[in-house]
Formats: structure tokens, C-alpha cells, sequence
């Protein structure tokens, strides 16, 4: 059977009843791709591997639109009633998406599940939006099926470029996650309760009304009660994942930083994305184990790739006969927290304030393709990068990246690389080792021993690549040891390097 729109009453005259749906169309369009990208942000932030986390989301998403679409269609007799009722649950459920998904991550450390929940339900709920606004726009004036649905997806499509362009350049860095993602929530609830309520209150019964007005209302004091409860909440999600004792938590635009204890008696602790990277005991133990093997060999110039923490080049600053150290980090915030927090400054021992420190405030891969040789190579080059298995950060463990540092390093100098943990992902850290041999320097893989003198062995899992353009030996320490010669030979057959036209870390 042919379902025929019946004419809506309107309030006010046809075309500008049309314009009013169309304009409906452009807000909630926004309004979709906001949850989308908010979904895809949290799937990177909380679990990583940017590119794997955003195709599940995406289509996840796009294959729920299909099933909403399909499901839209036994509503489109009562299509005012029914949009109403979408947009009040869509409403609610991506405005408040971003707080559950970091509860769930802070408290039960697993948000992968929930992810998939809420792209599914926010996926069915935007892919139902379209055929219902289709039959409320041909109830106002009917015309031919192809100039309907190109008037709605020029709205639509207008309207998801400025929800994509309001994300990351309006909600995220003014508002953040949660508060941008409540926001959202509410100008949805508003624009498709306004649209039903006013313009095709005609269409409903008095009980339809009400029940529309009442659902609104909650969805709105719900998102409300959630923005009020933005401090407290993140401040419980904080302590929840790093103790009761945070003192700093800021997103940097870059990483997320956060800094515990310092207090009187207290030990502090550093850790940058949600990973320690140092604090008392064991903690230190990473900054050793990567700085202090390279450190055994000429080293008068030494680079620090990352590290903006200063925790490294607390290291390289403990051999006095280092004439000039010079770090590379992109993060601004990270640096200013690095020079003026006390905790983060006795961790590492104000070495910023060494007149042998020079910084530049660049992305690796930039700067060293804009270095020009003229500028000196360096004795020993220090990779303090985040983690490899990271896909943003994927072309600072290319083939490329290795050659650019190659050709910044001295005939006889020394690159330490940090290549992710060998017990735990050993296709990533042997794919960093197989790198670095591509670009014709001879590597040693090493790790940090189990235990140390502070007990605990927190740092069981990092691994490490030493590299030179000769054969490099690796003393014994009594951090490191190197990987043995069984485990080499059974080093994955085959293995290719990652390059940025073929990434293949998290394969």
C-alpha cells in the first residue's frame, strides 16, 4: 500500500512552514554529526588507536541509520508524534553520552562496550530523523519525491558542516566534553520539541501533547542537573582512576596531563594520558632505562624528541660534560606545567632552568624535515615519544621519521627509541625495531628488567631499541637488559616496516 502524506495544518503560511522544517533539518544535522565526532574523540582519548576506534564508531553508526530508517517507517502516520518522540531520546542520549562513557572508563576501566551501545542507539535514533522529516515537509506542500529529498539533504549536509566545524573549534576547546556534549543535547531537545509543539501541534491529541511537553521538560532538566554536576563529576572520575590526591588535570589540546601528590610527605606522580610516566619507586625507572644506555658513547649534543615532562632530560643533564641539550615538544601547556609546578619541577630537578637547555616548541617530524644540516649533528638522539601502538602518532615511528633522524645524527651517534612493551604487543615492538634497521642503523632491543631495588617492577613492560650506524653493545645496567639472542631469532619472519603510506602498528 502507497502511504499518502495528509496535509498538516500549520499555523502559519506553507512556505514559511517549509522553511521552518528546513531550518529543523539543519540544527538537528549538526546536532548528529556533534554526537558523532564526540563519539569518535572519546573512542580515541579512552581506549586509542584513533583509526581502528573511529571505523568501529563510524560504522557502527552508519549501519544503525539504515536499521532507524527501515524502523521510521511504521511511523510515519503519526510522523510529528513519533519526531518528537526521536528527538527527546536522541536528545538525551548523545547529550549525555560523553559523561556515561568516562564513567564507565573511570570506574569499571572498559569503555569499548558502551561505545558500541551508544553509536548504535544515536546511530538508529539519526537514521530515523530522515524519513519522518521527508513526510512532514511533503505534508506541507507536496512536490516531486526529487526535489524533497534534494531540499533535505542540502540542509542536512549544511548543516552537519557547521556541527563539524563548531566541534572542534567551538565546543571542545571552550566548552569540553561533557559540558559541549549537554549543550548539544539541549539545542536538539529544543529545536524538535519547538517544531512539534508549535508548527504541528495541529497533528496531535491533547494526551500526544502532553506527553511530548512532560518528556521534553525531563530531557531538559536532566541534561541541566548533568551540567551542574560537571565539576564534581569529573573530579570523582579523577580520583576514581589516579587516587583522591589529584592536584592538576588539564587537556592540553594535545594530551590529556595529569599530576598527583607533592604534598607535604606525599610522593608525586606524573602521568600523561592516562599512562605513569613517573612518581616515586619504579616509576623513574623509564627515564633511565631510556636516556642512560645512549649516554654511554660521545655524547657533547644530545636531542630529546618529546619529553616535554623534563623527565628525560633530567638524565641527560646528570652527565656534566653535556654542552647542549635540546628538546622538541609540541605541547605548550606541558612545557609551562614542566618550568613552574613544584611537584613537576622536583621530578625533574628543575631542568629547565640548566643554561645548556634550548627548546623548540614544534612537532618532531617538522622540525627535523625543516632542520638544515648546517645546524650540527647530534651525539645521541632521544625518542621520549608516546607510545607506538597510538595511530595518531603513528609517522613518529615511520620509516621516514627514522630517516630524518639518521640524517641528524652524528657518524658515531647513538638513537634511543622507546618501542612500547614486548610482553605485551611485541608485533608493535619489534615493527619500531624493523624500522629503525630500514633506515640502515643496527639496533639492540633491551627492556627493563623485572624488580628493581624500590620493589613493585611497575615498569615490567617498557621496551627500548638503542640504534647506531655500527655495531652498538649494550652494558649490563642495573635497569636494562638486553633482549636475548633466542627471542631475536624468534623476531616475527617477514617483518615490514611501517612507512606513512603503509602504518602498520596495531596490525
Amino acid at each position: 500500500m502507497i502511504y499518502r502524506p495528509v496535509p498538516a495544518r500549520l499555523p502559519v503560511p506553507a512556505g514559511l512552514g517549509r522553511f521552518l522544517v528546513l531550518s529543523t533539518v539543519f540544527v538537528c544535522a549538526a546536532c548528529g554529526l556533534v554526537y558523532e565526532l564526540e563519539l569518535v574523540a572519546l573512542a580515541s582519548y579512552l581506549t586509542g588507536d584513533t583509526v581502528t576506534q573511529a571505523s568501529v564508531v563510524l560504522s557502527v553508526m552508519v549501519f544503525a541509520m539504515g536499521v532507524g530508517s527501515l524502523l521510521a517507517k511504521r511511523l510515519r502516520g503519526r510522523a510529528a508524534f513519533g519526531f518528537g518522540v526521536v528527538e527527546a531520546v536522541l536528545a538525551l542520549t548523545g547529550g549525555l553520552s560523553a559523561m556515561a562513557l568516562h564513567a564507565c572508563f573511570a570506574w569499571y576501566g572498559q569503555a569499548k562496550p558502551a561505545l558500541v551501545g551508544f553509536s548504535l542507539a544515536i546511530g538508529v535514533l539519526i537514521g530515523a530523523e530522515v524519513p519522518l522529516l521527508m513526510t512532514l515537509i511533503q505534508r506541507i506542500r507536496r512536490q516531486d519525491a526529487g526535489g524533497a529529498v534534494a531540499d533535505l539533504f542540502a540542509a542536512d549536509y549544511v548543516g552537519a558542516l557547521v556541527g563539524g566545524l563548531a566541534f572542534p573549534f567551538l565546543l571542545l576547546p571552550v566548552l569540553g566534553q561533557l559540558s559541549g556534549a549537554l549543550l548539544t543535547g539541549a539545542i536538539n531537545a529544543v529545536a524538535g520539541g519547538a517544531l512539534v509543539l508549535w508548527l504541528f501541534r495541529g497533528d496531535l491529541t491533547a494526551r500526544a501533547r502532553g506527553a511530548l511537553i512532560a518528556a521534553n521538560v525531563v530531557v531538559l532538566l536532566l541534561l541541566a542537573a548533568g551540567s551542574a554536576l560537571t565539576g564534581p563529576f569529573e573530579k570523582a572520575a579523577l580520583q576514581a582512576m589516579y587516587g583522591a590526591d589529584v592536584r592538576v588535570a588539564v587537556h592540553t589540546g594535545v594530551q590529556d596531563v595529569v599530576l598527583t601528590g607533592g604534598g607535604p610527605g606525599g610522593q608525586p606522580a606524573l602521568f600523561l594520558d592516562g599512562r605513569l610516566r613517573a612518581g616515586g619507586g619504579d616509576a623513574s625507572r623509564y627515564q633511565e632505562a631510556l636516556v642512560q644506555p645512549a649516554m654511554d658513547g660521545p655524547h657533547r649534543r644530545v636531542l630529546v624528541l618529546g619529553g616535554g615532562d623534563g623527565l628525560a632530560l633530567r638524565e641527560v643533564l646528570s652527565h656534566p660534560d653535556v654542552a647542549e641539550a635540546t628538546v622538541v615538544e609540541p605541547d605548550t601547556a606541558e612545557l609551562r606545567l614542566a618550568r613552574t609546578d613544584p611537584g613537576l619541577v622536583a621530578l625533574n630537578q628543575g631542568a629547565y632552568r640548566d643554561p645548556r637547555v634550548r627548546v623548540e616548541t614544534a612537532d618532531a617530524f617538522d622540525w627535523l624535515r625543516a632542520r638544515h644540516d648546517a645546524d650540527g649533528p647530534y651525539d645521541v638522539v632521544v625518542s621520549d615519544l608516546p607510545d607506538p601502538d597510538v595511530t595518531t602518532d603513528a609517522k613518529l615511528y615511520s620509516q621516514e621519521f627514522y630517516g630524518l633522524v639518521a640524517r641528524a645524527l652524528a657518524p658515531d651517534g647513538r638513537l634511543a627509541v622507546h618501542a612500547g612493551a614486548p610482553e605485551e604487543r611485541p608485533h608493535t615492538f619489534w615493527t619500531v625495531d624493523a624500522t629503525v634497521r630500514s633506515v640502515g642503523l643496527r639496533t639492540v632491543p633491551y627492556r627493563v628488567t623485572a624488580g628493581s631495588p624500590h620493589g613493585g617492577g611497575r615498569g615490567e613492560g617498557w621496551g627500548f631499541v638503542l640504534a647506531s650506524r655500527f655495531p652498538v653493545q649494550l652494558r649490563p645496567a642495573r635497569l636494562t637488559v638486553a633482549v636475548g639472542p633466542d627471542e631475536v631469532r624468534r623476531r616475527e619472519a617477514g617483518l615490514l616496516p611501517s612507512t606513512l603510506m603503509h602504518p602498520r602498528y596495531g596490525q
